[in-house]
């Protein structure tokens, strides 16, 4: 069937995606491979999302958003930001994953680049791919914090340079930009007339200090496409809900790709997005502050494990340990920790060149699970050494 198939396609690179096999065969494994969460969504979100249901929001929405929800995000952004936006700023999207395709199909042309900082969330250059584009990554090193160097991306710029994605925090290695580097960043994107897409879908899991949206930095309210998601700050990721808040020339792109891709996000979801907005701030006391606990408790354990380096994460529920002690390749040694620990983790392989020689680690179960994890881990390096 391989002359059907069309050749962007050709070559193909799986990415994430859950061993399930892995699972079957070892029954007793410990999943900390993908970044879903294992805390089910709020009860008062879920019984008023189906009270709307039963009143009769099952049925094709506004295409660009419920309206509802629309001005709840331009609320929400206002009292949480200080920052204005407008309805015709915001459209609302299946999820932040299809936001960026689609602002990648209404941006990139063939042969355009796109500037990524490794380690990167995988799908990223498949989104960039499809669109035609080029992905050019910038490595970002465990010493640095995963930080960007203004002088690192100078030399990756190019004629061709169309835009920069940044995610921060950071999937997969917790790393949270300041304010120092969003100037930084921003001022690169000024000088070299690009635009951002700036993917903030951890906003709410940032444990030492306030997040700094990117569209408020000075000189780039226009310059910002922010992509926002529901999945992640609320324990939605199964209602497939997000948004996309840019320059409303932009949006009017994205809404006609959208069309064309999705024509709405699910009424229910949106709703429910809708009732999430209204307790925002009891899901981060209630919820984020768990996984900020089971972040923290992670963190000292590997720490203490001499085989592997941490750069100890500010945010996200990710951990990014590095096992160039071990002089392992990252998949082989993810192999290992299955096999003999009965873990399963993600190769850093997986988040681009800049992620080799690393492994990434979702703190998305419960806290005794993941202390036997941990135990496992201090068994097998035992065992190494």
């Amino acid at each position: 069937m391989e002359k059907y198939i069309a050749r962007r396609y050709a070559g193909f690179r799986s990415g994430l995606s859950l061993d399930t096999e892995a699972l079957r065969r070892y029954p007793d494994a410990i999943d900390l491979s993908i970044g879903d969460t294992d805390i089910i969504t709020d009860p008062r979100i879920i019984d008023a999302a189906c009270a709307d249901a039963r009143r009769g929001y099952t049925r094709y929405g506004d295409p660009k958003g419920d309206p509802e929800l629309i001005d709840a995000i331009c609320e929400a952004w206002q009292q949480d930001f200080q920052q204005e936006i407008s309805p015709d700023e915001v459209l609302i999207t299946t999820s932040s994953c299809m936001g960026m395709s689609q602002v990648m199909l209404g941006l990139v042309d063939p042969g355009d680049e796109v500037l990524v900082f490794g380690p990167y969330f995988s799908v990223y250059s498949q989104q960039i791919e499809l669109a035609g584009g080029k992905c050019v990554e910038v490595v970002t090193r465990e010493e640095n914090g995963f930080m960007p160097r203004e002088e690192d991306i100078r030399a990756c710029i190019t004629p061709r340079t169309r835009l920069m994605i940044i995610n921060t925090p950071c999937n997969p290695t917790g790393a949270a930009y300041d304010a120092s580097t969003l100037r930084m960043l921003a001022r690169l994107c000024c000088e070299f007339d690009m635009l951002a897409a700036s993917d903030e879908i951890y906003t709410r899991y940032l444990y030492d200090g306030p997040f700094i949206p990117l569209r408020t930095i000075d000189g780039m309210k226009e310059r910002t496409i922010t992509l926002n998601s529901f999945s992640k700050n609320f324990m939605m990721t199964g209602w497939r809900v997000g948004c996309i808040i840019a320059h409303p020339a932009l949006i009017r792109v994205f809404q006609h790709v959208n069309n064309a891709m999705t024509y709405t996000a699910p009424a229910i979801s949106q709703r429910a997005a809708l009732h999430a907005l209204k307790i925002r701030d009891d899901i981060s006391l209630k919820y984020i502050t768990l996984y900020r606990k089971r972040v923290y408790y992670a963190s000292d354990r590997l720490a203490a494990m001499p085989f592997l380096s941490l750069c100890r994460p500010r945010g996200t529920f990710y951990l990014f340990p590095g096992i160039e002690k071990t002089s392992m390749d990252d998949r082989d040694f993810c192999s290992l920790l299955l096999e003999k620990a009965h873990i399963l983790v993600s190769p850093g392989s997986v988040f681009g060149l800049a992620g080799c020689g690393h492994f990434r680690i979702a703190v998305t179960c419960p806290q005794e699970k993941l202390a036997r994890a941990m135990d496992r881990m201090e068994k097998l390096a035992t065992d190494l050494c």
